[in-house]
């Protein structure tokens, strides 16, 4: 069984000026295709076909780098379209409290999440996690994920420049400000720490 494409959680042009409907055109289009279409390539008729990407990540890291990689990144794309919202929200309840106990404020872990991202060399991803009942900012780069590392990702920012160039060319801070501000979904948040286990990319 093949994994598709997810539609996006709202239309293309719900997320601007943050982020265009050029860029996600382009972006969860071509880009988050292409990892699927070879992920799928290279699973078929293997033991990995019918598994959960989730399960394809883990069994490809740190024995078959060409197939981690897409499914990996497939993941993250699936996972960072769901990160972002159209409508401005606010942590609340359990996922406020995590944050003042592990950041002080909200205003604290957005500045983190801006740091790590603008400092983050190449490409990657930044991202706010849980393990063991506290939050954490951590990164990963080129196409690793937290899919598999024994964390709870909650939110996820893209790094790569196909994330961002079209709209702000080479100033990813700009990129960082916007939708970290104005669209990180923390209702997504909440839900993945009251889950308690990491999100599945759907069927």
């Amino acid at each position: 069984m093949a994994f598709r494409l997810i539609d996006l959680p709202y239309p293309s042009s719900a997320l601007e000026p943050a982020v265009s409907a050029e860029t996600l055109s382009y972006h969860h289009g071509k880009h988050h295709q292409a990892y699927l279409d070879k992920t799928n390539a290279a699973i078929e008729g293997t033991e990995l076909d019918g598994k959960p990407l989730e399960a394809v990540v883990a069994a490809a890291r740190g024995t078959q780098q060409g197939l981690f990689n897409n499914a990996a990144q497939s993941w993250n794309h699936g996972f960072y379209w769901h990160s972002l919202t159209p409508e401005a929200t606010q942590p609340s309840g359990d996922l406020a409290q995590h944050i003042e106990r592990s950041f002080g404020s909200l205003d604290a872990l957005k500045r983190e999440l801006k740091e790590r991202g603008a400092g983050h060399f190449a490409s990657g991803w930044v991202w706010l996690a849980e393990q063991n009942g506290t939050l954490t900012v951590e990164e990963t780069h080129d196409g690793d994920t937290l899919a598999d590392r024994g964390m709870n990702p909650l939110l996820v920012v893209d790094l790569w420049e196909h994330a961002y160039y079209l709209d702000y060319q080479n100033k990813r801070p700009a990129y960082l400000d916007a939708v970290i501000d104005e669209r990180l979904n923390w209702d997504f948040a909440a839900e993945n720490l009251a889950r308690g286990s990491v999100w599945t990319y759907p069927a």
